[in-house]
């Protein structure tokens, strides 16, 4: 296992399949932006399943027993599954997960977890279907999802984790309706804070609605009590309901940042690592790969590549200028969450 400068181990990887996704949601990719005529990376330019799978093997060496796919949205991948297949394989790899918007699990879910995936996180800002439509670029209604996560439960998928991003005065009314639906389902809702991940969102810390409001509000309604992290770097505040009867979380990067115990790398489908969610450069990693570099030489450049890491953007992000927390970032869709 590799430590950074600031002693935090290598120990998950997200790994985002594709930059395309089937929704235009407000915080991730603006309808407005990412139109009919956006250019999203070609074909060619994006790794293929034997490259990511080389490269998880190589990260599985360095510490890496967390692997997570993203996007974008993931299921727009074409045969998705044949890389879970793959990654399943890959001797290390405890925890394969997935996050998607759901959209396409009836279709794909049974597939994901014949292929070997274990868990799935499913993106569900609110049950309401004007706010989700809103949201979402009207590109699907609840009622989608909903179809999406039902057909995860009947391929044997669990604990289902429900994830929503919150923002005041858009959804945040709508946030105590989710909590109660996810316990009555059994699923774990995580409320995350609405984040300055790139820079074509809009972001203004007026809109960020804190965690704890969002604990209290629910507690005031579903009574909580907070419960210990599961592991060191693992980045919800975790609440008991105190009837029994499951958990709920929240992520709270921008008002109680856990950059101390960051262990997540991030590889984008063009083959960069960035090494936090606010990265502004990524190390290449196809340009050797595709020029012949060995498993060694490859294991080098990760290596050196979280050694040298000092990333602690959401605990600097108060004291930083406005010109420096508006420098440009990685999009969240090309990177995931």
């Amino acid at each position: 296992m590799v430590q950074d400068q600031l002693g935090r181990y290598l120990r998950d990887i997200r790994i985002s399949v594709t930059d395309r996704c089937n929704f235009r949601c407000t915080y991730c990719m603006p309808a407005d932006i990412f139109g009919e005529s956006y250019k999203f990376l070609p074909r060619t330019e994006i790794l293929s399943f034997e490259e990511i799978t080389r490269l998880t093997r190589i990260l599985v060496k360095l510490g890496v027993v967390k692997v997570r796919l993203t996007g974008g949205e993931p299921l727009v991948r074409e045969d998705v599954e044949q890389l879970v297949a793959m990654l399943a394989q890959v001797n290390g790899v405890g925890d394969l997960t997935m996050t998607t918007n759901g959209y396409l699990l009836p279709q794909k879910a049974q597939a994901l977890k014949d292929a070997g995936l274990q868990r799935v996180t499913v993106s569900l800002d609110s049950l309401d279907d004007e706010v989700f439509r809103r949201m979402n670029g009207n590109r699907a209604s609840v009622q989608k999802v909903l179809d999406g996560i039902a057909a995860a439960e009947r391929a044997g998928f669990s604990p289902i984790k429900i994830n929503a991003v919150v923002q005041r005065g858009v959804n945040d009314h709508t946030i105590v309706d989710l909590a109660r639906w996810a316990k009555e389902h059994g699923y774990i809702m995580r409320f995350i804070e609405y984040m300055d991940v790139g820079t074509l969102n809009g972001w203004r810390m007026e809109h960020v609605v804190p965690a704890r409001e969002i604990a209290e509000r629910i507690h005031a309604v579903l009574p909580l009590e907070q419960a210990e992290r599961s592991y060191r770097g693992e980045v919800a505040m975790r609440f008991r309901y105190r009837d029994g009867s499951g958990e709920m979380g929240s992520i709270a990067s921008v008002t109680m940042p856990c950059c101390g115990d960051c262990t997540r790398l991030r590889l984008s489908p063009e083959g960069r690592l960035y090494t936090c969610l606010f990265g502004t450069e990524g190390t290449d990693l196809r340009g050797p790969l595709r020029a012949g570099a060995t498993d060694a030489e490859l294991e080098q450049i990760i290596h050196d590549t979280w050694t040298r890491r000092t990333d602690r953007y959401s605990e600097e992000r108060a004291a930083l200028t406005d010109d420096l927390r508006a420098r440009r970032k990685v999009e969240m869709y090309h990177i995931g969450g």
